[in-house]
């Protein structure tokens, strides 16, 4: 009796851990863009955030999607997906209303231009959407097309998972061009590092595919990366170069006027102190 009794509360432990652990991946990616999102909100400044952050989740994620078609995966990391997608999608919407607001140029940049020079810079949020939804449906055809073949599907994945790995690249190089982590929410990054440090044990302890787990690795890796650079640029605080160039350096030193000076008649007479 006392056994059936254990058997049962083990059995009620174990669903509710898969169950937080699960309501963990769907939401826990989420978590870290909310206190930038608020920062961003606060000062009207979108400078320190990378939005090539968003355009590696949004591909990432939709890519892992259609993934799902030719290789089954855990249904939590289907939800996370497209609750990231629609993360995404308001934090371009958040970081485009202001940078217009505060940009100086009154051009305005539209996906439809087609001008390579201004990707993922445009003046208005339907110009990402239009972007997003031309690759969805690309991808999605690409991968209608070629959905019988293993070497595409398991490619797909390794794509998909990778340019997850790439998300912290964008705001790593952001923050080297700063020499700064300034508008960089660190509260966003220390929860990429323990986020993705649970969602890479999660991936091994359910045996995902492997693609999964290796990038998940390399993600945790550029994460430490980010932080590195919050310790070494808030100890050593990067000032800009001057280019400016003292007389003394060029033409030598200057000599000290003289204290008499020689009138127009030839006279010497004393300056007027």
């Amino acid at each position: 009796m006392e056994d059936e009794v254990f058997d049962q509360m083990m059995d009620i432990f174990n669903w509710l851990v898969s169950w937080i652990a699960a309501g963990a991946m769907v939401f826990g990616g989420v978590v870290p863009y909310v206190p930038q999102y608020r920062d961003i909100r606060r000062t009207q400044n979108a400078e320190g955030f990378s939005i090539y952050v968003c355009l590696v989740l949004l591909v990432a994620n939709i890519l892992r999607i259609l993934f799902r078609f030719g290789r089954y995966f855990e249904t939590p990391l289907l939800w996370q997906s497209i609750i990231m997608i629609a993360t995404m999608l308001v934090m371009l919407s958040l970081c485009t209303d202001v940078r217009v607001a505060t940009e100086l140029n009154t051009k305005r940049r539209s996906f439809t231009d087609f001008d390579w020079n201004h990707f993922w810079s445009w003046s208005r949020f339907v110009d990402y959407l239009q972007c997003v939804m031309t690759f969805t449906l690309l991808a999605a055809y690409v991968t209608y097309l070629l959905l019988d073949s293993a070497l595409f599907v398991e490619s797909l994945g390794f794509l998909a998972v990778f340019t997850e790995a790439m998300l912290g690249t964008p705001q790593l190089y952001c923050n080297y061009q700063n020499k700064s982590t300034e508008g960089m929410s660190i509260k966003m990054v220390f929860m990429w590092t323990s986020g993705d440090t649970f969602k890479t044990g999660y991936f091994l302890l359910t045996q995902a595919p492997v693609q999964f787990w290796t990038c998940g690795l390399l993600q945790v890796c550029v994460d430490f990366a980010i932080l590195f650079q919050v310790y070494y640029y808030s100890r050593y605080p990067q000032k800009p170069v001057s280019h400016t160039v003292s007389h003394t350096t060029r033409q030598g030193p200057l000599k000290a006027p003289n204290s008499s000076s020689y009138s127009s008649s030839g006279k010497r007479t004393p300056r007027a102190s």
